[in-house]
């Protein structure tokens, strides 16, 4: 029961999270929502993801969720590093495009 009560109010931390984040990221607002409402659905009723999971032929509920929550942490990984390495190349085109006009400033002036 004390898990129940633990992960409940984790969930619904996220619940929130998710709907003040809504107008800033519709799409991630709304899969948190979701992924949330689907978890406190298994926390307060686990025999349905045990029956899942042997639908999906894996072993336990339990595992299932971990799998899915593995697979899921990975792509969003993916996504961060891609965001990161996008705005990196951004970066570095706005240094290279600020060099460039103060360099060119700086000829004009002396030049």
């Amino acid at each position: 029961m004390i898990a129940q009560i633990s992960l409940t109010a984790l969930l619904f931390a996220v619940m929130l999270y998710a709907y003040l984040q809504y107008r800033r990221s519709p799409v991630v607002g709304l899969l948190s929502m979701l992924a949330a409402l689907g978890g406190l659905y298994f926390v307060w009723i686990p025999s349905h993801a045990t029956r899942l999971a042997a639908f999906a032929g894996v072993g336990r509920g339990v595992d299932l969720v971990l799998y899915v929550w593995v697979a899921i942490s990975m792509l969003v990984l993916l996504n961060l590093h891609l965001k990161l390495r996008m705005q990196m190349e951004l970066i570095t085109t706005l240094a290279r495009s600020l060099a460039i006009a103060n360099a060119r400033e700086k000829t004009g002036r002396h030049g």
